[in-house]
């Protein structure tokens, strides 16, 4: 396998520039996290939202949450996208993901709130989960306050984010809170057994197993195949029944070590009769989704996934 040639150039680039640098499972988190945010703004930044951009904090079951608030204009009763960002559930944050919440925004021509939930290992498993059910409840009570739809609510992410996701929309079914649509972007989703994908992709520059290894260890206190791995909130694959989910958008790439949970969660989905969208990206590696300057295919994940919201929202 091989990678699209605008990616292969571009990973070639950053591999000059970090020759002898350590990799992320080397750091400590607070380095990773720094390292992270360097990555996010070398990759360039997003387009302007006509409708501004705000934070604040939501308040919600003893729990203070951050947020940032993206609209697409200044109209009021406009759907709703809750997105948790990526980096292993340890590092990630409003900024690594701004660009993209932009383009979700501007794309799907709604409003994205995303969620700065509690990182790892500071706040192990679930603070995430429960910070990101949390801030969805809030959204769903109170979306009027920010010019937002309670009706027409979707939630998404990208690799932990699509994690996390994955997981509100089983706690969205569970406790009768309707979603649009679950935007999932090479979602980790089962980590109770090793793919082969792991081994195919596991030497990757952005995600190799090492790091993958790390964010499990920091996340959970154990590796891939351990005691946690059986929880759906850590493994939604492993949730007793998959009935009655929201739609679902699932995103995956040939290159990712990731690709194979991905897809597989996409046939369970399937098999229980949820209407599912799966799109493989072929060449292409994990952190396609934060390459939209770099990459032809970067850039149009970001307008496919545009296309799905408004189609959800019914746009």
């Amino acid at each position: 396998m091989s990678y699209k040639p605008d990616t292969a150039a571009f990973i070639a680039q950053l591999e000059a520039a970090s020759a002898g640098a350590p990799k992320t499972h080397d750091l400590e988190p607070f380095e990773a996290r720094n390292g992270y945010r360097a990555l996010a703004h070398m990759l360039g930044p997003g387009p302007e939202v006509e409708g501004g951009v705000s934070e604040f904090v939501i308040e919600e079951r003893d729990l203070e949450i951050p947020v940032r608030v993206y609209k697409p204009s200044k109209s009021e009763n406009l759907p709703v996208l809750v997105f948790f960002h990526g980096g292993g559930w340890v590092i990630g944050d409003l900024e690594t993901h701004d660009k993209e919440c932009r383009l979700l925004c501007n794309n799907g021509e709604c409003i994205v709130v995303a969620v700065d939930y509690r990182l790892a290992p500071e706040h192990m498993f679930p603070a995430a989960v429960d910070d990101c059910w949390a801030a969805l409840s809030w959204v769903k009570s109170n979306a009027t306050l920010f010019g937002g739809d309670p009706e027409r609510i979707a939630v998404g992410g990208d690799s932990a984010g699509g994690n996390l996701a994955a997981v509100i929309a089983l706690l969205a079914r569970d406790n009768e809170l309707d979603l649009r649509l679950q935007l999932l972007v090479y979602p980790a989703s089962d980590a109770r057994v090793w793919h082969q994908s792991y081994d195919e992709n596991g030497a990757g520059f952005f995600l190799p197993m090492e790091t993958m290894r790390w964010f499990y260890n920091h996340y959970l206190r154990e590796n891939i195949g351990g005691d946690l791995a059986g929880d759906w909130r850590v493994s939604p694959a492993a949730a007793a029944s998959h009935s009655g989910l929201a739609p679902a958008y699932i995103v995956t790439c040939e290159r990712d070590p990731l690709r194979d949970e991905g897809n597989e969660y996409a046939e369970r989905l399937k098999s229980a009769g949820v209407t599912v969208t799966h799109r493989q990206f072929d060449g292409q590696p994990h952190v396609l989704f934060q390459l939209a300057n770099q990459t032809e295919d970067g850039a149009n994940l970001l307008i496919e996934c545009g296309q799905v919201l408004r189609k959800a929202f019914e746009l």
